[in-house]
């Protein structure tokens, strides 16, 4: 790697639960979003748009699909020389006896063979099940500036949904951090830790070491690392990031993700050429829409047949909606039938699911978006 180089680390080893039959089979960050791409597909754009080359991705659970997906570094254009994507499950056993990372701190110490074989000077840590695009080297230009031992992005959420969040209380001029509060009860700030860090290496190094050793810790870089670090009276500082930030961990905001694309003035703009957010490029034949299909504010991707009325709805790859079929305010996951007569309102509808013949799925008065995720019969 270069000098003052960055490695970055993905922390993808989510198990993704409130996604229910979602995540059964397939870990968080490759759940499909946006028609074509999968969630995991967003930080490692990032990176390489960011000019990092080199990228750890940390597994877990349900981790089989994701392994074989991310390890295809080229599709991200990492795999040119010294550059490249790194799978990197868990090597140690937890008290409950399977492999897996004991908090977001050990998930890093258990890599630190590999970090130091990299020879970084900073570490880019990441949330891998997160929607948005960011400059990392735009961060990390702000951290070199601040002269920071450590360096958070942070976004402005409303006050009355702060207390959700990790909390960043700054001095208010230099946004050096002054006080962590995780999930506070009354907020003092709107300040909400993306999960996105910066840290000097060699420090971090030292923090993990001494951590790995106390019985008492959580092994978790809000809960631990960064407060010892608060404590031990070192430079951090908060990153304000202002753009477009999905955190897709519910079936209602995963749906309100997708449904975001159809707005004309949404900020993340996957069509823009400046900043590409690459995925697996699939063989499949273009969109068709029939001569008596209705569509009225709708993202169809590539491979969709549609030859009934679609309003305000996201179609993921080789969807399709039959003559008479209604979808309205759904998103169609890949490979989805809607047949003939069939009614999708409100509903999110999970890879090749087949809605039968004049079925009913979702309502509009319905607080919630229905998730459905196996086959709905229709009329004999």
């Amino acid at each position: 790697m270069k000098q003052n180089s960055m490695l970055a680390m993905i922390l993808a080893g989510g198990r993704g639960s409130r996604l229910h039959e979602l995540t059964n089979k397939v870990a968080k960050p490759a759940v499909s979003y946006g028609g074509k791409y999968r969630i995991v597909d967003f930080p490692l754009s990032n990176c390489a748009n960011s000019g990092i080359d080199v990228v750890g991705v940390l597994t877990q659970y349900e981790s089989i699909l994701l392994n074989s997906y991310v390890a295809a570094g080229g599709r991200w254009g990492l795999d040119a020389k010294d550059s490249g994507v790194y799978v990197l499950p868990p090597r140690e056993k937890a008290d409950v006896g399977l492999d897996v990372y004991r908090g977001t701190a050990d998930a890093i110490s258990q890599n630190i063979d590999f970090i130091d074989s990299m020879s970084p000077e900073y570490l880019l840590i990441l949330s891998g099940d997160h929607i948005y695009k960011m400059n990392y080297a735009q961060m990390l230009a702000f951290h070199k500036e601040s002269k920071a031992d450590a360096t958070i992005a942070v976004i402005e959420v409303p006050m009355k949904e702060a207390s959700r969040f990790g909390i960043m209380n700054t001095d208010g001029e230099t946004d050096q951090i002054v006080e962590f509060e995780e999930k506070p009860a009354e907020p003092k700030s709107n300040l909400a830790s993306m999960g996105i860090y910066i840290f000097n290496w060699k420090l971090l190094r030292k923090m993990l070491l001494a951590d790995m050793k106390n019985p008492d810790s959580n092994h978790d870089f809000g809960k631990d690392i960064i407060p010892t670090l608060l404590n031990d009276g070192k430079r951090l500082f908060a990153y304000r990031f202002k753009g477009y930030w999905k955190d897709v961990g519910t079936i209602d905001s995963l749906w309100e993700a997708n449904m975001d694309l159809l707005s004309p003035d949404n900020e993340l703009d996957l069509n823009d050429p400046t900043w590409k957010i690459y995925t697996e490029d699939v063989a499949t034949l273009p969109q068709y829409i029939g001569p008596e299909a209705n569509v009225t504010n709708a993202y169809i991707t590539q491979g969709c047949i549609v030859q009934g009325e679609i309003k305000n709805s996201v179609l993921f790859t080789g969807s399709k909606v039959r003559p008479g079929a209604k979808v309205i305010d759904s998103v169609l996951m890949p490979g989805v039938v809607v047949e003939e007569g069939a009614v999708v309102q409100r509903a999110l509808v999970a890879d090749n699911i087949h809605i039968g013949k004049n079925a009913v799925v979702g309502s509009a008065d319905s607080e919630h978006i229905e998730l459905v995720a196996q086959r709905v019969k229709g009329a004999e």
